[in-house]
């Protein structure tokens, strides 16, 4: 286990970066520099004027994650081969308790404080390939134009038979072009996806047997290499369910016992797709149609039957997966 001397909490902002410098529960110092390599490197120095003892060896530095705005921080300290801790918002927030006011200076250090209290447990960083991350920026320019297609055709196809034909015909006349030109955007977006992944043997490979499995289909299984960053940050299926939001969690206390169900904590849109991919392995798979049957002629609620076979599909996929061998 790795040992540090001084943890470094940084707030992260579009423009700004907020450090707070740790030792042993004491705040050293805070440090306010721009969101860009030569403001990263300014704190460097001025780390190194007040700490002499501090080097990328003895120092953890923690932030949240909030995207594209960690990119010039994690690059530049990776570079270095600095300990990196990209950590959720919601545990540092969780972990907090009650607290009362807000600015980047206090959420800096309550960012290290959590580094220290936390150091048993630290996850360092390690970035994904570039493929990955390639793969990642292509899913979500799809979805931002399937999203974007589905605002359109939305309203046309709820006001068919409300308006006139005249008026429908108009509205629909109107968004035609740009219709047209999302739909080749998706087709030519998805085109690339395919290609990025064909490119990569190893991805290929993970891909073909995640697609093996009758209900997952090309963006479910792109998604899953993308949210398990290729099973390196979650091997296994009952972490990837609960990470999906399709796991079930019992609440009870005391005399209280709650039925199990799903939490809201969840990565949302995952979990919309697996659904998807249930409703299409009941279509398509004779045991899952089975199954469903069976279960709602025995008076089970129909979602929580919807959300068994999502379980199933993931398990199916990591025995594929851990088996290196098709469904």
């Amino acid at each position: 286990m790795e040992t540090f001397s001084f943890f470094i909490g940084i707030d992260i902002s579009k423009a700004t970066l907020d450090f707070a410098v740790v030792v042993a529960k004491k705040l050293l110092f805070h440090y306010q520099s721009t969101n860009d390599k030569a403001g990263i490197k300014s704190f460097v120095k001025h780390l190194k004027s007040q700490c002499p003892d501090a080097d990328f060896t003895n120092s953890l530095y923690c932030m949240e994650h909030t995207g594209i705005y960690n990119n010039h921080l994690l690059n530049y300290l990776h570079s270095k081969k600095a300990k990196i801790w990209l950590e959720h918002p919601i545990h540092i927030k969780d972990s907090l308790g009650m607290i009362r006011g807000k600015n980047d200076k206090i959420d800096a250090q309550r960012i290290a404080n959590y580094a220290y209290k936390n150091r048993d447990e630290v996850r360092l960083w390690m970035p994904k390939r570039d493929v990955i991350q390639k793969l990642d920026r292509l899913t979500a320019m799809r979805n931002r134009l399937v999203k974007t297609r589905k605002m359109l055709q939305s309203p046309l196809t709820d006001s068919d038979g409300f308006i006139s034909k005249k008026d429908h015909n108009e509205a629909k006349k109107a968004c035609q072009s740009t219709m047209d030109a999302l739909k080749k955007d998706i087709k030519q977006v998805q085109k690339d996806i395919d290609t990025t992944i064909q490119g990569d043997p190893y991805l290929n490979e993970l891909y073909e047997l995640i697609e093996s499995v009758k209900g997952v289909g090309p963006v479910i299984a792109t998604e899953i290499l993308i949210v398990t960053n290729e099973f390196k940050d979650i091997n296994d299926p009952k972490k990837f369910a609960c990470h999906a939001g399709v796991a079930p969690f019992i609440y009870s206390s005391g005399q209280y016992k709650g039925k199990a169900k799903t939490s809201n904590k969840a990565n949302k849109q995952l979990k919309a797709l697996l659904h998807n991919g249930a409703a299409s392995a009941i279509q398509h798979s004779k045991e899952m149609k089975e199954y469903y049957v069976r279960k709602t002629a025995q008076g089970k609620n129909e979602m929580l039957v919807r959300n068994n076979i999502c379980n199933k599909l993931i398990h199916r996929v990591f025995s594929c997966v851990h088996r290196k061998a098709p469904k």
